[in-house]
């Protein structure tokens, strides 16, 4: 008995009671979580990198599949190749043929939304609405950039070369290999988990194409049947605004009102009469796209109500800035497919506990 050492006393960090010991687990997982999320936020912009190249490389996919259905008996890194090809014939036929008009179009579209802010200020005060103080060159800045986010995009077209060929070597490794990558994730997965996963990840994959596949003809539509219609009424800037509005459609519920508020001013800087012209270009190309288009993709991809797509690319605009902006859409299409099969995995092994 007097080999037995004496119990050591209880030192001031040691928890006996289970209660405090399972609510300091808590705890620990809350701060874990906290710094997940402040960790994030310091690698908010090759996160966003990295989620662009995975878009675009589900961009790529999807048109090496519809090349797929037509010519099956080429090699699948031979279609890749030729939907590369096609997309860097496109941005070369841009430039070529119509970069020059476009960038002269560009340089005098400031001074034409100037114009058209001189005119909307006189034409308050001739209908007694005082404006005390009146700063049209601020006006004119916060038209062009209402939404920041958006207006650095145009911008960073040209700019962002860096970040845009990041995207796009990553996409090309994403694509190419889309099983090494997605069998890498789930291999860091807990091995019950790694089925669940697989699946959530073909379900984000067909969404994500049907979803930009979607975009894609939206974009192609509203730019070009803009440009055409402007164009042959004789519009001011015709090629100019129908890049602008294919662009701007990448970005549901912000790009169109954007878009259409500068074809507007544009079109009353040439009279009333092409003014109320571009105000119908303008709602014939929404109501096509709107109501022959989208219902038509959405009803094979991820149903997303418009007003939580709105918040999310109000958030993510703010919080990544352009990058967060173009791909708040997919982000949440994701996260939707992931809580939904999260859903399905709890509903069946409720229904396993039962039987």
């Amino acid at each position: 008995m007097d080999d037995i050492a004496p119990a050591r006393p209880a030192g001031p960090t040691d928890i006996s009671d289970d209660l405090v010991r399972r609510e300091a687990k808590k705890a620990a997982v809350w701060l874990g979580v906290a710094a997940l999320f402040a960790l994030a936020v310091l690698l908010a912009q090759p996160i966003m990198v990295i989620i662009g190249g995975i878009v675009f490389a589900a961009m790529i996919d999807g048109g090496q599949r519809l090349i797929a259905r037509v010519a099956p008996f080429l090699p699948r890194w031979l279609r890749i190749t030729l939907v590369l090809l096609g997309a860097l014939g496109f941005l070369v036929w841009l430039v070529t043929f119509a970069g020059g008009q476009i960038a002269a179009q560009a340089a005098e579209f400031p001074a034409v939304i100037q114009t058209q802010l001189e005119r909307l200020a006189l034409w308050a005060q001739s209908h007694g609405i005082t404006m005390q103080n009146l700063d049209l060159q601020a006006i004119a800045s916060q038209v062009l950039g209402s939404v920041g986010q958006v207006t650095r995009a145009l911008g960073g077209i040209f700019g962002g070369f860096t970040t845009a060929f990041l995207i796009f070597i990553l996409a090309i490794y994403f694509v190419l290999e889309p099983d090494l990558y997605r069998r890498g994730v789930a291999w860091m997965l807990p091995e019950r988990s790694r089925a669940h996963f697989e699946g959530t990840a073909v379900r984000m994959g067909k969404s994500l194409r049907m979803l930009l596949f979607g975009r894609l003809i939206g974009m192609a539509v509203e730019g070009f049947a803009t440009w055409g219609l402007l164009a042959w009424w004789g519009v001011p800037m015709a090629a100019l605004l129908g890049l602008l509005t294919g662009l701007l459609a990448f970005l549901p519920n912000i790009g169109a009102p954007i878009s259409g508020a500068l074809m507007i001013m544009v079109g009353f800087s040439g009279g009333t009469e092409m003014g109320l012209f571009c105000i119908a270009v303008y709602v014939i190309v929404q109501t096509v796209d709107g109501n022959i288009i989208v219902p038509m993709v959405a009803k094979r991809t991820a149903d997303l109500a418009p007003a939580l797509v709105l918040g999310a690319q109000l958030m993510f605009g703010l919080l990544f800035g352009i990058l967060g902006l173009m791909l708040a859409d997919p982000i949440i299409a994701m996260l939707k497919i992931a809580l939904e099969r999260q859903a399905e995995r709890n509903d069946a092994n409720r229904v396993a506990d039962q039987g």
